[in-house]
């Protein structure tokens, strides 16, 4: 019996920690035919060649693999189950929109700044020309990102139905292309870029959070699990003589929310020893 902790999208037992308890699928030519593509066949040490010529060639690996039980008992969609029960017992109509967020951090703030001022649109009505337009670039977005699991339709038609409180969830891993010395991880550069996002203009009468944090607990290398931002956030911090941009420039997100507000929204729940992937909350009203 394998108990599994998924820190992989899609949750590929073969994958996580390299599938020990999992038959593998690929052959000894599959194996070949990376090391020719690389190079690096002539490089293999002696001992590998004679295993590799050795091996069975059959690509199906072991013929049975019954008394091998292999069980998901953490993943990214188990933890957005239990946020999305949390934030049902608050009040919220809740809804999981994927657990498969992967993509350039800057597409996913933007796709994030687009689902607010959307779903911000039917639960503020009337719904304008610019929200239905920016309805179709977010359903464009949403295809650039490859999203295999994205509910998104029944999230807007969870919002319209609801009329009140509403908390999106998803999670998985975007990535950050570093260009910049500043100190940060993943998650509080999302919320950086998301809170820049949702300041560009007026979103009227609606309240809106972001968060967006490690489950491990720890994002990048700093004390934090990640931040929280509003659509204030770039106003605000003017006001404290910070440049929004400026920080991203550097890849400086830590730094920018230490010095906000004194830290005020850096999220810091300490080490969890379990690392599922990241989980990003929207929270409309």
């Amino acid at each position: 019996v394998s108990l599994i902790l998924s820190d992989v999208v899609g949750d590929p037992v073969e994958v996580i920690a390299s599938g020990p308890t999992v038959a593998s699928v690929h052959s000894v030519q599959d194996c070949l035919h990376i090391l020719n593509h690389y190079g690096l066949r002539a490089a293999l040490p002696r001992s590998v060649k004679t295993v590799l010529a050795q091996s069975d060639s059959d690509p199906h690996g072991p013929h049975s693999c019954g008394h091998v039980l292999n069980v998901i008992i953490g993943s990214n969609a188990l933890a957005l189950a239990e946020a999305q029960r949390q934030a049902e017992a608050l009040g919220y109509r809740a809804v999981v929109l994927s657990a498969a967020i992967q993509g350039d951090v800057k597409s996913v703030a933007r796709f994030y700044g687009l689902l607010t001022r959307v779903a911000g649109a039917h639960l503020t009505p009337p719904v304008t020309r610019a929200s239905v337009e920016e309805e179709a670039q977010l359903w464009e977005l949403a295809a650039e990102l490859h999203l295999p699991d994205l509910q998104l339709k029944e999230a807007l038609e969870a919002v319209v139905e609801a009329g009140g409180p509403v908390c999106l969830l998803a999670g998985g891993e975007p990535t950050v292309q570093l260009q910049g010395s500043g100190k940060g991880g993943r998650n509080q550069e999302l919320a950086l870029r998301v809170g820049a996002e949702l300041g560009q203009r007026p979103l009227g009468p609606l309240e809106v959070l972001f968060l967006s944090g490690g489950t491990d607990g720890q994002d990048g290398p700093t004390e934090a699990a990640g931040a929280w931002v509003v659509p204030e956030l770039a106003s605000q911090a003017a006001a404290e003589g910070l440049d929004v941009a400026a920080f991203l420039s550097r890849n400086d997100s830590h730094t920018f929310f230490r010095c906000f507000r004194g830290g005020a929204h850096l999220l810091h729940t300490g080490l969890t020893g379990t690392n599922v992937m990241d989980a990003h909350l929207l929270f409309l009203r």
